[in-house]
């Protein structure tokens, strides 16, 4: 059965906070030198009372105006967040009772990150080929903000706050050809919050705050990102990931039109694009006022793609996402007709 994302709409943080304003709250930091690493410029910011499920229900209100018969069509909502508004119970049952759905639709939470959406995608395929579901609402949405040091020059220039609403049935529109997943839970490290969790619960205002080597500024309540060591490895394994799904569907490079990965930081796209020889105008960079939108990175890529028709019908496109886990899927999709907005 041939599966598809038929629409893809989304929503982005309500404030706005540019280089400027962050360079007047951390004199020291050398945003010249900081620009060039993650090339963003300025990200939106989710407001105090601004959650995950805010986002993510506003990002679903248009896909609704995209695709007006969608809510009697849903059969399935997966919710896909590490920033979700409470403990228990989950976003998707949260969203679900905002919506109004009927009873009859399937909801659950996972907790990916920057892979999320890849995974989000896999999960919501295999439920449609498998019969379990005919028309699934994948929401992706994250407010990292919340979750960074103030003070931590290697995490708070990069991340923004956004969410994304996907819809995935079968036919045309762009079709999932094929999927393919990793994990290396040996790395958990280096992408972790120590508190917070049932093993060492949060004492928010208790925890000290330590400054590393590098004059980064965290306590083990917010993100700790080594960045360095998260770059290496997945500047080494996504390349061959990628050649390896293009090797087993009988492709190369250069059938590719277009590569859309996670929009994770300049210096981490344009490794990944050298080591791949990826030429420039096939390669996506849309990040510079955004920044690294979490779990709705590829979506919200992917929609602005369309809507400046870098991506077109018949063109095929390889599209990755990596972080937190350590973990990384790698999909191909061919678009096809059959795409709503």
């Amino acid at each position: 059965m041939k599966v598809s994302i038929k629409s893809i709409a989304y929503s982005l943080g309500t404030s706005r906070v540019d280089n400027q304003s962050l360079e007047h709250e951390n004199p020291t930091w050398e945003m010249k030198k900081i620009v060039e690493r993650t090339g963003v410029l300025s990200r939106p910011i989710a407001l105090l009372d601004e959650t995950a499920l805010d986002l993510g229900e506003r990002a679903v209100l248009n896909l609704f105006k995209i695709y007006p018969s969608l809510a009697g069509e849903i059969d399935t909502l997966i919710f896909c967040t590490q920033t979700p508004d409470y403990l228990l119970p989950g976003n998707s049952v949260l969203l679900h009772g905002r919506l109004g759905l009927p009873q009859n639709i399937m909801a659950f939470d996972i907790s990916h990150a920057c892979s999320g959406y890849i995974y989000g995608v896999g999960i919501g395929k295999s439920l449609i080929q498998s019969g379990m579901a005919r028309t699934v609402l994948l929401v992706t949405a994250d407010t990292y903000s919340k979750l960074l040091h103030p003070e931590d020059r290697s995490t708070r220039p990069i991340f923004g706050d956004g969410a994304a609403a996907t819809i995935l049935s079968s036919g045309d529109g762009l079709v999932i050809v094929d999927m393919a997943f990793y994990t290396d839970g040996t790395k958990a490290d280096r992408f972790i919050i120590e508190s917070g969790g049932a093993k060492k619960k949060a004492r928010s205002g208790q925890q000290p705050s330590k400054v590393d080597s590098s004059g980064r500024v965290r306590s083990e309540e917010h993100v700790y990102m080594d960045g360095l060591g998260v770059l290496s490895f997945f500047n080494s394994v996504v390349p061959k990931s990628v050649k390896k799904i293009l090797e087993k569907n009988n492709l190369s490079l250069d059938d590719v039109s277009v590569f859309l990965f996670h929009q994770a930081s300049r210096l981490a796209l344009e490794g990944i694009q050298k080591s791949l020889s990826i030429p420039k105008e096939k390669m996506i960079i849309d990040i510079e006022d955004t920044g690294n939108l979490v779990s709705s990175s590829i979506p919200v890529a992917f929609s602005r793609a369309l809507k400046k028709s870098a991506i077109r019908p018949g063109q095929l496109v390889v599209v990755c996402g990596f972080g937190v886990g350590l973990s990384w899927g790698v999909s191909l999709i061919k678009y096809a007709e059959g795409l709503h907005g």
